[in-house]
């Protein structure tokens, strides 16, 4: 890279460009989440179709992130990350212009593929120009607008879609993608990487791509074939460990792996990734799981729903910017404990709402998961790359980020799997408490009131006991991944000081 020091003004003019383009990335995990049961209606799909429109995108983003380092070789990290931008604004509006789910799912695909690697791209540009002194700073300008995305994310979708039309999400990215391109390069054009002319690993590269579509279509399929009871799905679980077995093996012995595994024997690298990865999951679980219960089974508009969901983000923003300035004087094993410790009280609350809670009454134990996070991303994200020299930092940066993608899309499918289950658990059971002659001579509401006489008890009846077990289901998916915390959170204390991103030799 062209070593000569950047301006002010290019200072400025590449973190707006940088931070609006993760930014866009990360809106586009959260944005779709409030307008699923809009998509699905419009487009002639279930709800649980319509989700496939957010885990494809998620999953064709992971494929991508671990190719960022030798794509930044290849190219140079400005003209890759500039034309991922370009890209990525196009696949917005072949997504906003689909007329079936299929075309929609096809784009999506796209859209999350080229914008891989403006994400590991991002951060790995600016820990080069930033100096040393405001590295943390570097840390908390991606680590924000990361995770700035799910609070806005919603809100923005929900506005949308109540107010113009589910295809609008998408067109938002057109004129903030060109910015984004066009900041970037004016400010970063004479300072392009040096570029290399490695070989690309083709087997890897293929394994790669299979073993995570096919993960992918498992964990999306294996609830509408029945799991290990479907020959389809344990045929696909057979590939899944064969692919994946195969992939950690060629990959040690490559000489340019397309993931570069290695990374993982470095301790630091290996806890922050994997606490990250893990929380994220059950973190997306959450993000898609909570507004659609809420439009389908609440009643609540796609703003509300938003409004809702993006509660937690609040904290996320005040705290976010204040641990990446002060980030060189606090200990983050301590930091991490108070966040985790937050993180894990959020979703005990979550687990306890019930069907007459308020918006305030839904959206406050996700306003503590918020302040968890708010400092979180920044020190694991630390940590992560604490031992990494600059010359592999795009490389680890694409694996943090893809094990974290990869890691929220595949919990996303579990977690609503496990809610449509659990749902269908406690239908059974509250199906059983009612009486014949209840349901004939009063029908119930959805506090288990008396609500009225007549014909029409049994569907009152049956739209109670649907609302009822789907919070039920809902709540044991949020106690569920509270027993993630406490063992994160001790892997956490096993890390290794000094804690500097990029510091590494």
């Amino acid at each position: 890279m062209n070593e000569t020091a950047l301006t002010r003004n290019q200072m400025v003019m590449m973190t707006i460009g940088l931070g609006l383009g993760t930014f866009l990335v990360s809106l586009d995990f959260a944005i779709a989440n409030v307008s699923i049961p809009n998509i699905s209606g419009d487009l002639a799909a279930s709800s649980t179709q319509g989700t496939w429109a957010i885990t494809s995108f998620a999953a064709a983003n992971a494929v991508a992130l671990p190719l960022t380092g030798w794509l930044a070789k290849r190219f140079g990290e400005v003209r890759l990350f500039v034309g991922s931008a370009i890209l990525f604004t196009l696949a917005s509006l072949f997504c906003g212009m689909s007329t079936n789910l299929p075309s929609l799912i096809i784009w999506r695909i796209v859209q999350g593929l080229v914008s891989g690697p403006m994400l590991p791209l991002s951060q790995a540009i600016l820990l080069h120009h930033f100096p040393e002194r405001l590295k943390g700073m570097a840390m908390a300008v991606v680590s924000m607008t990361v995770t700035l995305a799910p609070l806005t994310g919603p809100i923005i979708g929900g506005m949308i879609t109540d107010n113009w039309s589910w295809p609008w999400i998408f067109y938002i990215n057109i004129p903030l993608g060109i910015l984004c391109a066009l900041l970037v390069w004016f400010s970063l054009r004479n300072h392009e990487t040096e570029r290399v002319s490695l070989p690309i690993d083709r087997i890897g590269l293929l394994l790669l791509v299979i073993g995570v579509v096919f993960l992918q279509v498992l964990v999306d399929k294996g609830r509408e074939l029945d799991w290990l009871n479907s020959a389809v799905i344990v045929a696909m679980a057979v590939v899944v460990v064969v692919v994946v077995t195969y992939l950690i093996i060629w990959e040690l012995g490559d000489e340019h792996p397309v993931i570069d595994i290695r990374l993982f024997a470095d301790r630091n690298f290996f806890i922050g990734t994997m606490a990250t990865s893990l929380t994220w999951a059950g973190l997306f679980a959450s993000m898609v799981m909570f507004p659609l219960w809420l439009q389908t089974r609440m009643g609540y508009t796609a703003t509300w729903a938003g409004v809702t969901t993006a509660s937690f983000g609040i904290f996320i923003m005040i705290l976010t910017p204040f641990v990446g300035r002060f980030l060189a004087q606090m200990n983050l094993k301590y930091l991490l404990t108070v966040s985790f410790f937050l993180f894990w009280l959020g979703l005990l609350q979550s687990s306890l709402v019930n069907v007459q809670a308020t918006p305030w009454e839904l959206a406050w134990p996700r306003m503590i998961m918020g302040a968890g996070l708010g400092l979180f991303f920044v020190p694991l994200l630390t940590i992560a790359l604490s031992n990494i020299p600059q010359r592999r930092m795009a490389s680890a940066t694409g694996m943090f980020y893809f094990t974290r993608t990869l890691a929220g899309s595949v919990g996303a499918s579990i977690g609503i799997t496990a809610w449509e289950r659990r749902e269908i658990f406690h239908h059974a059971r509250l199906a059983e408490t009612i009486s014949e002659a209840d349901v004939v001579n009063h029908g119930v509401n959805g506090a288990g009131v008396i609500a009225q006489q007549g014909s029409i008890g049994h569907g009152l009846t049956e739209f109670a006991i649907w609302q009822q077990s789907s919070l039920l289901g809902m709540n044991d998916i949020f106690y569920m991944i509270s027993f993630l915390i406490p063992p994160l959170l001790i892997m956490v204390w096993f890390a290794r000081p000094p804690f500097v991103a990029g510091g590494g030799k």
